[in-house]
């Protein structure tokens, strides 16, 4: 094994060589040099400023199968030099892979910068690297396409702000093929995870459920407070009958007689703006939510409501009979909601549902 003074000073006399115009001596000279480089660890400054400028100007000008040949050994070295680094991660895609995939030497501005200015190609490989900057994991989910998304949603060696968390799941909204990848992530916080409740298809809202069952109190309550200001800015326009709707129900609170009776008669009458702030008042959840779930007739979730509200079985059937009445098999879709609600914990309702009340604390707040 050569000396780290014999190599610099074989490294000295290769660098003229290095402007020899014949490619194929440049590309022998090329392997020469990275052979040469390989030969000993710990190169010292100067001697790594020299292999970084002879490696650059040799690769320049070489095809890119060459330069995708020293890519791949550069990718695994452990200390590489770092402009020829630099300049190979924003190479054609063939030779930025393995460098944005492995390469240890690129710093967190430098895969930053190519997240910025390169395709989408070359963000799907930073999105596998095994570790990814929370920096540069925010660029991606900001310049990145589904595709892109699901890749780097996949790695959970990418670390997401909450903001990135939350373009995720807004993104999710629209596009179906991410809810899975989206809710599979460990690390979306709890609170955006029931968000995607009312996106998703049945097997994933058991996942969400199951993942509900096992949160820690603590983690809950830092998630419900974190979600907050998030809830706000989501809730919608409300109906023009409202105002009238509430000061009504809140004749009937004072009077003792919001009770769950009283509901049914009130979804039966078709007064839904009045059973909504009703339901909402029982269930202790907020108006958009109670909104939401009967608009798209979500009776798995309104099961999760009655059941944390401790509303019985009967209730929950002619309340779900009553939102089905268009539908020709309203009987038989009733009675297979109220198996669900059967088998339903409480414990695990209540729990889902505290993330629901997230809304009508802020509404709450925001109204003091």
């Amino acid at each position: 094994m050569s000396s780290p003074a014999a190599a610099s000073s074989r490294l000295s006399d290769l660098i003229a060589l290095a402007e020899q115009p014949s490619s194929e001596r440049r590309r022998e000279l090329l392997r020469s040099v990275t052979d040469m480089f390989f030969t000993h660890e710990g190169h010292g400054a100067g001697e790594m400023a020299l292999f970084d400028d002879v490696m650059n100007k040799l690769a320049g000008d070489m095809e890119t199968a060459v330069r995708a040949e020293l890519a791949q050994r550069m990718a695994g070295a452990h200390t590489a030099p770092s402009s020829l680094l630099r300049n190979l991660a924003s190479d054609h895609i063939e030779v930025a892979r393995p460098v944005l995939e492995r390469a240890s030497g690129l710093t967190d501005a430098d895969l930053e910068h190519v997240a910025r200015t390169q395709g989408q190609e070359h963000l799907r490989a930073i999105s596998q690297r095994p570790a990814v900057p929370m920096s540069v994991s925010d660029v991606i989910v900001e310049r990145g396409d589904d595709n892109t998304l699901g890749v780097l949603l996949g790695n959970e060696g990418a670390s997401l702000s909450r903001e990135a968390h939350e373009r995720v799941v807004d993104r999710a909204a629209a596009n179906p093929a991410l809810h899975e990848i989206v809710i599979d992530r460990q690390s979306l916080p709890v609170d955006l995870l029931n968000d995607m409740y009312f996106m998703v298809e049945a097997r994933l809202r058991d996942t969400i459920m199951a993942r509900n069952a096992t949160i820690d109190p603590a983690e809950l309550e830092a998630a419900l407070e974190a979600g907050r200001k998030r809830v706000a800015a989501q809730d919608g326009a409300l109906p023009a009958d409202f105002a009238e709707g509430e000061a009504y129900i809140r004749n009937m609170k004072a009077r003792g007689d919001i009770t769950p009776r009283a509901l049914a008669a009130m979804l039966r009458n078709r007064e839904m703006t009045r059973f909504l702030l009703a339901l909402a008042e029982l269930a202790e959840i907020d108006f958009h939510t109670a909104r939401r779930i009967i608009d798209r007739r979500e009776l798995d979730a309104l099961a999760i409501v009655c059941k944390a509200a401790d509303f019985d079985r009967s209730l929950f059937l002619t309340f779900a009979v009553l939102i089905l009445d268009r539908d020709a098999d309203a009987m038989g879709k009733a009675k297979t909601y109220g198996e669900l609600y059967s088998a339903l914990p409480r414990e695990t309702a209540t729990r889902t549902v505290r993330f629901w009340r997230m809304r009508r604390t802020t509404g709450d707040v925001a109204a003091a």
